[in-house]
C-alpha cells in the first residue's frame, strides 16, 4: 500500500485532496475576450476521505461545496492542486484513462428535476452508464436496470415511464440507481435531499445508509442542514468562502467547535428541548459574505468574525491539528 493510501492515524484513505484550487475566469470583450478577474470558488483545500466513511461538507450557499465535489471528480478541471484516488492522481488523467477511473466515482446531483433527461425513459437513463462503458449485452443491461430499481425501492416495471411521471423523491431514487449502475466505490452526494419534502428526506437518507452498508461505499455528503449531516456523517468539514476552516469527528465538532464560524453555524441549529433552546446564546454574524471575486486578505472570515484581531486581517491562518484528528484554520484557537 502506497503512502497516499494511509492517513497519519492508520486509516486507509480512498481519496486525498491536496491544495485543490478552482478559479473561474471573468472575461470582457465580444471579439477579443480578455480575463479581467477570477471567481475564487475553491482555494487550496486539503482533506482525506477514508475508505467506507461518510465525510460531511457543510457551509453557507455559495461557499464552494458543490464546486469542490465536482472538481474532485474532474467534472471541473482544477486550476491547481492534486486529487489522488488510491495511488492514482486524477488531475493528470485524460481521455480513456479518466473514463476508466470514472467507473469507480459517481455523483448524485442536487436537483432531481434537472438531473434527469425528460426525453429519456427511466430504463434508458439508468442503463446509460452501462452503455457508455460498454458493459453487458442488451438483455443483461435490462436485467441490471430492473435490479437497480428494486434496490432503490422502485417498481422494476417502471422502466418505460418518463421522469415527469415521478415525484421528487422517486426521481432522486432514479438518480441514485443511475449512480450505482457501474458499482462505484466512491460517491459525491451533492445536497441530495435539499430539494425534497421533509417527509421524504429521511427515507432517502436511510436508503443511502443502507446502500453504504451493503456495498461498502464511501461518501462525500455535501449539505447545509447541519442536523442531517450529524446524523449521516462520520467526520465533518466546514467550508467558508472557498476554504475549509475546520475538520473533525462529527461528535467532536458539534460538542467542541473551535472556529468562530463553526460556532455561529451550530448556534443556528434548533434544539428540540425548549428549556435548552431558551437558555442558549445565538451568534448572529454581522454583514454579508464577501465576494469570491475579491476575497478579504488574511483570514477570509475576519470581516464577520466577532473575535477578529489585527493578525486575522494580515496573515492567513495555518491549517493545524489542535487535538487528535481535529483540524482548524484560526489564529485565535
Amino acid at each position: 500500500m502506497s503512502e497516499q493510501q494511509v492517513s497519519a492515524n492508520g486509516h486507509e484513505v480512498l481519496v486525498r485532496v491536496e491544495k485543490l484550487t478552482k478559479h473561474f475566469p471573468i472575461t470582457r470583450g465580444i471579439l477579443f475576450q480578455r480575463q479581467v478577474g477570477a471567481v475564487q470558488a475553491v482555494d487550496k483545500v486539503s482533506f482525506d476521505i477514508r475508505k467506507g466513511e461518510t465525510l460531511g461538507l457543510v457551509g453557507e450557499s455559495g461557499c464552494g461545496k458543490s464546486t469542490t465535489g465536482r472538481t474532485i471528480l474532474q467534472l471541473y478541471r482544477p486550476t491547481a492542486g492534486k486529487v489522488f484516488y488510491g495511488d492514482k492522481e486524477l488531475t493528470t488523467l485524460k481521455g480513456a484513462a479518466l473514463r476508466q477511473m470514472r467507473r469507480n466515482m459517481q455523483m448524485v446531483f442536487q436537483d432531481p428535476y434537472a438531473s434527469l433527461n425528460p426525453r429519456m425513459a427511466v430504463g434508458a437513463i439508468v442503463a446509460e452508464p452501462l452503455e457508455v462503458h460498454n458493459i453487458g449485452t442488451a438483455r443483461e443491461r435490462r436485467e441490471r436496470v430492473q435490479e437497480l430499481l428494486r434496490l432503490v425501492g422502485l417498481n422494476p416495471y417502471f422502466v418505460n415511464r418518463y421522469p415527469h411521471e415521478f415525484s421528487g423523491g422517486q426521481r432522486q431514487r432514479i438518480g441514485i440507481a443511475r449512480a450505482l449502475a457501474l458499482q462505484p466505490e466512491f460517491m459525491v452526494l451533492d445536497e441530495p435531499i435539499s430539494a425534497l419534502d421533509v417527509s421524504i428526506q429521511a427515507q432517502v437518507v436511510n436508503l443511502l445508509e443502507d446502500l453504504q452498508e451493503k456495498f461498502g461505499l464511501t461518501y462525500l455528503f455535501i449539505a447545509h442542514d447541519l442536523s442531517m449531516v450529524r446524523h449521516i456523517s462520520d467526520r465533518t468539514a466546514v467550508m467558508y468562502l472557498g476554504k475549509v476552516v475546520e475538520l473533525a469527528d462529527r461528535d467532536e465538532l458539534y460538542e467542541h467547535p473551535a472556529h468562530p464560524y463553526t460556532q455561529a453555524l451550530l448556534s443556528a441549529v434548533p434544539i428540540p428541548d425548549p428549556k435548552k433552546e431558551r437558555e442558549r446564546k445565538r451568534i448572529i454574524l454581522e454583514g454579508d459574505v464577501p465576494s469570491p471575486v475579491n476575497p478579504p486578505s488574511g483570514c477570509r472570515f475576519h470581516t464577520r468574525c466577532p473575535l477578529a484581531k489585527d493578525i486575522c486581517k494580515e496573515e492567513e491562518p495555518e491549517w493545524r491539528e489542535i487535538a487528535p484528528d481535529h483540524w482548524v484554520a484560526c489564529h485565535l484557537v
